[in-house]
Protein backbone atom coordinates (compact mmCIF):
# COMPACT_ATOMS: atom_id res chain seq x y z
CA UNK A 1 0.00 0.00 0.00
CA UNK A 2 1.66 2.85 -1.13
CA UNK A 3 -1.14 5.77 -1.33
CA UNK A 4 -1.27 8.03 0.70
CA UNK A 5 -4.71 7.06 1.80
CA UNK A 6 -4.97 3.34 2.36
CA UNK A 7 -8.17 1.35 2.67
CA UNK A 8 -9.05 -1.54 4.85
CA UNK A 9 -12.49 -4.10 5.34
CA UNK A 10 -13.10 -7.13 6.43
CA UNK A 11 -13.45 -10.28 4.58
CA UNK A 12 -17.25 -9.87 4.67
CA UNK A 13 -16.68 -8.06 1.80
CA UNK A 14 -16.17 -10.55 0.02
CA UNK A 15 -14.30 -8.73 -3.08
CA UNK A 16 -12.74 -10.27 -5.95
CA UNK A 17 -8.84 -11.30 -5.38
CA UNK A 18 -8.19 -9.01 -8.67
CA UNK A 19 -10.20 -6.18 -7.14
CA UNK A 20 -8.53 -6.15 -3.93
CA UNK A 21 -5.22 -6.45 -5.64
CA UNK A 22 -5.86 -3.88 -8.09
CA UNK A 23 -7.40 -1.05 -5.53
CA UNK A 24 -5.06 -2.23 -2.84
CA UNK A 25 -7.81 -2.71 -0.42
CA UNK A 26 -6.15 -4.80 2.82
CA UNK A 27 -8.80 -7.44 3.98
CA UNK A 28 -8.81 -8.33 7.64
CA UNK A 29 -10.18 -11.78 8.59
CA UNK A 30 -13.11 -13.10 10.62
CA UNK A 31 -13.07 -16.49 12.14
CA UNK A 32 -14.85 -19.16 11.99
CA UNK A 33 -15.10 -22.12 14.67
CA UNK A 34 -15.94 -25.39 13.63
CA UNK A 35 -16.00 -27.76 17.28
CA UNK A 36 -12.91 -26.63 18.73
CA UNK A 37 -11.45 -25.38 15.68
CA UNK A 38 -10.65 -21.74 15.26
CA UNK A 39 -10.16 -20.73 11.01
CA UNK A 40 -9.54 -17.23 9.40
CA UNK A 41 -11.85 -16.93 6.78
CA UNK A 42 -10.72 -16.94 3.12
CA UNK A 43 -6.93 -18.78 4.17
CA UNK A 44 -7.93 -21.43 6.48
CA UNK A 45 -11.58 -22.74 5.88
CA UNK A 46 -13.16 -22.46 2.45
CA UNK A 47 -17.60 -22.11 1.90
CA UNK A 48 -17.53 -25.54 0.84
CA UNK A 49 -16.00 -26.81 4.00
CA UNK A 50 -18.04 -24.46 5.70
CA UNK A 51 -21.10 -26.04 3.76
CA UNK A 52 -20.14 -29.54 4.79
CA UNK A 53 -20.16 -28.76 8.61
CA UNK A 54 -23.18 -27.14 8.80
CA UNK A 55 -25.28 -30.13 6.47
CA UNK A 56 -23.41 -32.64 9.52
CA UNK A 57 -24.97 -30.52 12.02
CA UNK A 58 -21.71 -29.64 13.38
CA UNK A 59 -21.55 -26.92 16.01
CA UNK A 60 -19.90 -23.58 13.79
CA UNK A 61 -19.87 -19.98 15.71
CA UNK A 62 -18.06 -16.68 14.30
CA UNK A 63 -16.03 -14.28 15.84
CA UNK A 64 -14.08 -10.90 15.23
CA UNK A 65 -11.01 -10.19 14.87
CA UNK A 66 -8.72 -9.17 17.90
CA UNK A 67 -8.00 -5.49 17.70
CA UNK A 68 -4.17 -6.66 17.60
CA UNK A 69 -5.22 -7.70 13.96
CA UNK A 70 -6.43 -4.63 13.30
CA UNK A 71 -3.10 -2.55 14.62
CA UNK A 72 -0.96 -4.80 12.32
CA UNK A 73 -2.92 -3.91 9.32
CA UNK A 74 -2.97 -0.61 10.71
CA UNK A 75 0.89 -0.30 11.46
CA UNK A 76 1.90 -2.03 8.10
CA UNK A 77 -0.33 0.73 6.24
CA UNK A 78 1.55 3.63 7.60
CA UNK A 79 4.72 1.71 7.47
CA UNK A 80 3.99 1.43 3.48
CA UNK A 81 3.77 5.13 3.41
CA UNK A 82 -0.10 5.80 4.10
CA UNK A 83 -0.30 8.75 5.73
CA UNK A 84 -4.35 8.27 6.41
CA UNK A 85 -6.60 5.05 6.70
CA UNK A 86 -10.13 4.39 6.02
CA UNK A 87 -11.30 0.99 7.68
CA UNK A 88 -14.67 0.03 6.78
CA UNK A 89 -16.20 -2.98 8.54
CA UNK A 90 -19.40 -5.12 8.20
CA UNK A 91 -22.73 -3.85 10.40
CA UNK A 92 -22.14 -3.68 13.86
CA UNK A 93 -25.28 -5.52 14.70
CA UNK A 94 -23.96 -8.81 13.01
CA UNK A 95 -20.72 -8.00 15.08
CA UNK A 96 -18.18 -6.55 16.99
CA UNK A 97 -15.43 -6.40 14.72
CA UNK A 98 -15.97 -2.52 13.94
CA UNK A 99 -15.38 -1.89 17.62
CA UNK A 100 -12.43 -3.80 17.71
CA UNK A 101 -11.18 -2.02 14.85
CA UNK A 102 -11.92 1.41 16.70
CA UNK A 103 -9.96 -0.18 19.65
CA UNK A 104 -6.78 -0.35 17.57
CA UNK A 105 -7.74 3.01 15.69
CA UNK A 106 -7.02 4.82 19.23
CA UNK A 107 -3.09 3.75 18.84
CA UNK A 108 -2.45 3.78 15.37
CA UNK A 109 0.41 5.79 13.99
CA UNK A 110 -1.31 7.58 11.61
CA UNK A 111 -5.43 8.70 11.71
CA UNK A 112 -7.65 6.11 11.19
CA UNK A 113 -11.55 6.66 10.45
CA UNK A 114 -13.40 3.56 11.14
CA UNK A 115 -16.41 3.20 9.26
CA UNK A 116 -19.59 1.08 10.44
CA UNK A 117 -21.28 0.91 6.99
CA UNK A 118 -24.17 -1.40 8.18
CA UNK A 119 -23.75 -3.20 5.52
CA UNK A 120 -22.12 -6.94 4.72
CA UNK A 121 -21.15 -8.77 2.13
CA UNK A 122 -20.67 -6.77 -1.53
CA UNK A 123 -22.69 -4.22 -0.05
CA UNK A 124 -19.73 -3.64 1.67
CA UNK A 125 -17.29 -4.49 -0.76
CA UNK A 126 -18.67 -1.84 -3.01
CA UNK A 127 -18.50 0.80 -0.22
CA UNK A 128 -14.60 -0.26 -0.12
CA UNK A 129 -14.46 -0.04 -3.85
CA UNK A 130 -15.94 3.69 -3.62
CA UNK A 131 -13.34 4.99 -1.41
CA UNK A 132 -10.68 3.59 -3.10
CA UNK A 133 -11.78 5.17 -6.41
CA UNK A 134 -11.33 8.75 -4.85
CA UNK A 135 -8.32 7.94 -3.30
CA UNK A 136 -6.57 6.80 -6.43
CA UNK A 137 -7.70 10.28 -8.41
CA UNK A 138 -6.05 12.11 -5.02
CA UNK A 139 -8.82 12.24 -2.79
CA UNK A 140 -8.21 13.10 0.52
CA UNK A 141 -9.29 10.78 3.79
CA UNK A 142 -12.29 12.74 4.79
CA UNK A 143 -13.93 12.69 1.17
CA UNK A 144 -13.05 8.69 0.63
CA UNK A 145 -14.72 8.24 4.10
CA UNK A 146 -17.70 10.61 2.79
CA UNK A 147 -17.92 8.30 -0.45
CA UNK A 148 -17.82 4.72 1.01
CA UNK A 149 -20.88 7.04 3.76
CA UNK A 150 -22.68 8.28 0.83
CA UNK A 151 -22.15 4.86 -1.16
CA UNK A 152 -23.39 2.80 2.06
CA UNK A 153 -26.84 4.98 2.39
CA UNK A 154 -28.10 4.32 -1.32
CA UNK A 155 -27.08 0.23 -1.28
CA UNK A 156 -30.25 -2.34 -0.81
CA UNK A 157 -29.04 -5.35 -0.12
CA UNK A 158 -32.03 -8.58 -0.66
CA UNK A 159 -31.59 -12.07 -0.28
CA UNK A 160 -32.98 -15.80 -0.06
CA UNK A 161 -32.42 -18.37 2.54
CA UNK A 162 -33.74 -21.80 2.45
CA UNK A 163 -34.29 -21.92 5.69
CA UNK A 164 -34.78 -19.64 8.58
CA UNK A 165 -32.90 -22.16 11.17
CA UNK A 166 -29.53 -20.81 10.74
CA UNK A 167 -30.43 -17.37 11.38
CA UNK A 168 -32.28 -18.41 14.16
CA UNK A 169 -29.28 -20.45 15.92
CA UNK A 170 -26.97 -17.27 15.22
CA UNK A 171 -29.32 -15.14 16.93
CA UNK A 172 -29.69 -12.83 13.96
CA UNK A 173 -33.17 -12.90 13.47
CA UNK A 174 -36.06 -13.68 16.11
CA UNK A 175 -37.08 -17.25 17.21
CA UNK A 176 -40.60 -16.46 16.69
CA UNK A 177 -39.86 -15.29 13.42
CA UNK A 178 -37.85 -18.67 12.35
CA UNK A 179 -40.98 -20.73 13.96
CA UNK A 180 -43.50 -19.48 11.82
CA UNK A 181 -41.69 -19.79 8.62
CA UNK A 182 -41.25 -23.45 9.49
CA UNK A 183 -44.79 -23.79 10.33
CA UNK A 184 -46.54 -22.11 7.08
CA UNK A 185 -43.65 -23.56 5.16
CA UNK A 186 -42.35 -20.47 3.41
CA UNK A 187 -39.79 -19.61 1.92
CA UNK A 188 -38.80 -16.11 3.22
CA UNK A 189 -36.82 -13.02 1.52
CA UNK A 190 -35.04 -10.90 3.75
CA UNK A 191 -33.01 -7.73 3.38
CA UNK A 192 -31.16 -5.44 5.28
CA UNK A 193 -32.50 -2.55 7.21
CA UNK A 194 -30.41 -0.21 9.60
CA UNK A 195 -27.81 -2.84 9.60
CA UNK A 196 -29.94 -5.64 10.62
CA UNK A 197 -32.11 -8.78 8.98
CA UNK A 198 -35.22 -7.73 8.70
CA UNK A 199 -37.95 -10.42 6.72
CA UNK A 200 -39.48 -8.57 4.03
CA UNK A 201 -41.91 -11.13 2.52
CA UNK A 202 -42.70 -14.26 2.53
CA UNK A 203 -43.24 -16.35 -0.68
CA UNK A 204 -44.50 -20.02 -0.90
CA UNK A 205 -42.30 -21.64 -3.17
CA UNK A 206 -38.17 -21.51 -3.79
CA UNK A 207 -38.76 -20.79 -7.58
CA UNK A 208 -41.04 -17.86 -6.68
CA UNK A 209 -38.71 -16.04 -4.34
CA UNK A 210 -36.21 -16.55 -6.41
CA UNK A 211 -38.59 -14.49 -9.34
CA UNK A 212 -39.73 -12.12 -6.47
CA UNK A 213 -36.28 -11.74 -5.34
CA UNK A 214 -35.37 -10.60 -9.13
CA UNK A 215 -37.78 -7.97 -9.44
CA UNK A 216 -37.17 -6.73 -6.18
CA UNK A 217 -33.58 -6.13 -7.89
CA UNK A 218 -34.96 -4.73 -10.85
CA UNK A 219 -37.30 -2.22 -9.03
CA UNK A 220 -34.93 -0.90 -7.12
CA UNK A 221 -32.40 -0.05 -9.68
CA UNK A 222 -34.74 1.43 -11.57
CA UNK A 223 -33.17 3.18 -14.91
CA UNK A 224 -30.31 4.78 -12.87
CA UNK A 225 -26.58 3.69 -13.36
CA UNK A 226 -25.97 0.73 -10.73
CA UNK A 227 -23.75 -1.81 -9.56
CA UNK A 228 -24.42 -5.36 -9.08
CA UNK A 229 -23.42 -8.33 -6.52
CA UNK A 230 -25.01 -11.57 -6.99
CA UNK A 231 -24.16 -13.74 -3.79
CA UNK A 232 -24.47 -17.49 -3.33
CA UNK A 233 -23.64 -20.42 -1.26
CA UNK A 234 -23.26 -23.71 -2.48
CA UNK A 235 -25.68 -22.58 -5.48
CA UNK A 236 -23.74 -21.39 -8.42
CA UNK A 237 -25.73 -22.05 -11.35
CA UNK A 238 -28.83 -20.30 -9.56
CA UNK A 239 -26.59 -17.27 -9.19
CA UNK A 240 -25.37 -17.69 -12.66
CA UNK A 241 -28.69 -17.63 -13.81
CA UNK A 242 -30.37 -14.42 -12.36
CA UNK A 243 -27.04 -12.37 -12.53
CA UNK A 244 -27.86 -13.59 -16.36
CA UNK A 245 -31.33 -12.49 -16.67
CA UNK A 246 -30.97 -8.84 -14.12
CA UNK A 247 -27.96 -7.99 -16.81
CA UNK A 248 -30.02 -8.43 -19.87
CA UNK A 249 -33.24 -6.67 -17.58
CA UNK A 250 -31.16 -3.87 -16.11
CA UNK A 251 -30.06 -0.88 -18.89
CA UNK A 252 -27.99 0.71 -16.73
CA UNK A 253 -25.85 -2.00 -14.87
CA UNK A 254 -21.95 -1.35 -14.72
CA UNK A 255 -20.38 -4.06 -12.47
CA UNK A 256 -21.92 -6.92 -12.04
CA UNK A 257 -20.20 -9.90 -9.96
CA UNK A 258 -21.64 -13.23 -9.00
CA UNK A 259 -19.38 -13.84 -5.82
CA UNK A 260 -19.91 -17.10 -3.38
CA UNK A 261 -19.96 -15.82 0.16
CA UNK A 262 -17.57 -17.23 2.46
CA UNK A 263 -17.80 -18.63 5.91
CA UNK A 264 -18.60 -16.62 7.94
CA UNK A 265 -21.76 -15.79 6.45
CA UNK A 266 -22.49 -18.90 5.20
CA UNK A 267 -22.59 -20.22 8.97
CA UNK A 268 -25.56 -17.70 9.76
CA UNK A 269 -27.47 -18.10 6.11
CA UNK A 270 -26.77 -22.51 5.51
CA UNK A 271 -26.74 -23.28 1.84
CA UNK A 272 -29.18 -22.12 -0.50
CA UNK A 273 -28.25 -19.04 0.03
CA UNK A 274 -29.17 -16.36 -3.08
CA UNK A 275 -28.67 -12.48 -2.36
CA UNK A 276 -28.44 -9.23 -4.53
CA UNK A 277 -27.08 -6.02 -3.73
CA UNK A 278 -27.79 -3.26 -5.71
CA UNK A 279 -25.72 0.07 -5.48
CA UNK A 280 -26.34 2.99 -7.09
CA UNK A 281 -23.07 4.63 -8.43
Amino acid sequence: MSRHVAIVTDSTAYLPAQALERHAVTVVPLTVVIGDRALEEGTEISARSLAEALQKRRAVTTSRPAPEVFAAAYRAAAEAGAEGIVSLHLSGEFSGTYDAAVLAAADAPVPVRVVDTRMVGMALGFCALAAAEVVETGGSLDEAVAAAEKRASGTSAYFYVDTLDYLRRGGRIGAAQALLGSALAVKPLLELEGGRIELREKVRTASKAIARLEEIAVERAGSRPVDVAVHHLSAPERAAALAERLRERLPAVGDLQVTEVGAVIGAHTGPGLLAVVVSPR
